[in-house]
């Protein structure tokens, strides 16, 4: 009977330890798939897929949009600012370490954008190469890079045009300029009969101003967008050639006034001014990405992506050494932190009608800056909804201009808001850190495709690979930790919320999910 005892007890044990290894096993399962969930990667369709979109354009297009998208802000507004505040007449120096980072980046571009090609730029890499997980964070920090850079580059686009219309004795009238919000609602609420809170009373007359060309400039874009990929890049390439112009015009003229004085101190903030304003100036280099995020809309795109990346890039870089190199020897560094720094040296110079055509110059520039950054935005949410990770309803291509009309006119108004509501100093930075981010990782996914599809076909190679790869990758690196801690504060913020939003939506909606 005692015996009888103990087998039931060894039974019972024996059932409780099945038990217990059996929820082990559940909760192990269960971590597993969670992982391989977040890591799962896309099959390379090739840059040939077929999307509805428009394939159109041309390797000088991209040529063309690479320069629209690089040469802008940073030539017109950043570069003085730059040197002023944190870099003196090394500014030079900043954009060489800028451009060369950019350069290690643009390859690591190059070679994945003709091997896995698709409109969501780095996104799209990182998706078939580091994983479901990680390409959602790219493609979340590409959205805020294109989205708020947008936007900045709409602020400083407004400054330039009240400053060019001052210049010849035209003052828009304030309704045109800037708009009290709160009076606005103040206007609603009265208009049905609704009780006004004192907050909005209070600032009714005294505060929350929109920046109405700011705003508008982007709605205006918003409808060129939707029109046709054709008609934008025609738009481009005319706005590209008479930027050049005007800055070949800045060249001309100030190659008569240069003053080797005003090189003495050619350092005054030491070294680490120079990478502060490296890493500021960085702002002005995001737009050779963008035409990665025109591979669905090139004729052969394994041949003109490469092409077009690289050779814009090396473009801008030298156009942009050289106008800081003469900015900063025509005039004293410390005068050139003004809204229009290089306009206001032809100014000081006695050259009241290069300035202006400089003034001109600037405006088509940043439109054309406004005009990539909106194009590349679009593309990238569009790619995001093809895979799930957003509403499928953005996947939406109109039939007759075969563009992404909603998501255009969606990604318009919310940009609008930011530019007409947000001071230009508190996006500028953000933007930094987000491509740089972006750019990090573009650089691991060549080194891991390179481990894990060494049979994929590449078009293009990034030379030197891995070493090009990882030096871009500690280019980026070492930019990021020359950003401020507040910087850093409002990307974790960012991270956080698209975290948020990928658990809660994307892993589920996620067509690999389906499969």
């Amino acid at each position: 009977m005692e015996e009888s005892c103990r087998l039931g007890r060894r039974s019972e044990s024996r059932r409780d330890d099945d038990c217990h290894g059996s929820k082990q096993s559940n909760i192990v399962s269960l971590r597993t798939g969670v992982l391989s969930s977040w890591f799962r990667t896309k099959d390379i369709g090739g840059p040939r897929a077929d999307t509805g979109l428009h394939r159109c354009l041309t390797t000088m297009d991209l040529i063309f949009l690479g320069i629209g998208g690089i040469i802008g802000a940073g030539i017109f507004v950043l570069t003085g600012i730059a040197a002023a505040r944190d870099a003196g007449p090394a500014i030079i120096l900043s954009f060489l370490i800028s451009g060369l980072a950019c350069t290690f980046t643009a390859l690591s571009y190059a070679e994945l954008a003709a091997a896995v090609g698709g409109s969501g730029s780095a996104y799209g890499y990182a998706y078939a190469g580091l994983g479901e997980i990680v390409a959602w964070t790219v493609g979340w920090d590409l959205v805020l890079e294109y989205g708020v850079a947008t936007a900045a580059v709409a602020i400083g686009w407004s400054g330039y045009v009240n400053n060019a219309l001052a210049a010849v004795g035209l003052h828009l009238p304030l309704a045109f300029t800037k708009v009290n919000i709160y009076a606005v609602a103040a206007w609603v609420l009265a208009m049905i009969h609704h009780p006004i809170p004192a907050a909005i009373a209070r600032h009714a007359a005294t505060g929350g101003f929109m920046n109405v060309p700011a705003a508008a400039i982007i709605l205006v874009l918003s409808l060129v967008l939707a029109a046709g990929v054709r008609q934008s890049a025609a738009l481009n390439g005319l706005m590209v050639v008479v930027k050049l112009a005007v800055i070949g015009l800045f060249i001309a003229v100030a190659a008569f006034h240069v003053t080797p004085g005003n090189w003495h101190p050619f350092m005054p903030f030491g070294w680490p001014g120079v990478m502060r304003g490296a890493a500021l100036i960085f702002f002005a280099y995001i737009g050779f990405d963008a035409v990665s995020t025109a591979a669905e809309e090139t004729r052969d795109p394994r041949h003109s992506l490469p092409i077009g990346i690289i050779v814009s890039l090396l473009v801008c870089t030298v156009i942009y050494i050289l106008v800081s190199g003469l900015l900063t020897s025509i005039v004293p560094y410390f005068t050139l932190d003004t809204a229009s720094p290089v306009a206001q040296s032809m100014l000081d110079l006695g050259h009241p009608l290069v300035a202006l055509l400089i003034g001109v110059g600037a405006i088509v520039g940043l439109t054309s800056v406004m005009l990539v950054l909106f194009y590349g935005l679009t593309r990238i949410f569009l790619a995001m909804a093809r895979d799930g990770l957003l509403p499928s309803s953005f996947a939406a291509v109109h039939a007759r201009t075969r563009t992404p009309v909603r998501v255009i006119l969606i990604c318009g108004v919310v940009m609008a808001l930011i530019a007409g509501l947000t001071p230009i100093d508190y996006v500028a930075e953000l933007v930094n850190i987000g491509t740089l981010a972006a750019f990090t990782i573009v650089c691991a996914g060549v080194i891991v495709l390179r481990y894990t599809k060494p049979d994929l076909p590449r078009p293009f190679r990034a030379p030197g690979s891995p070493v090009v790869p990882v030096l871009g990758m500690g280019f980026c690196l070492y930019l990021m930790t020359n950003l401020p801690l507040v910087t850093w504060i409002r990307f974790v913020v960012w991270f956080v919320i698209g975290l948020a939003i990928y658990l809660a939506y994307g892993r589920s909606h996620s067509r690999l999910a389906a499969k």
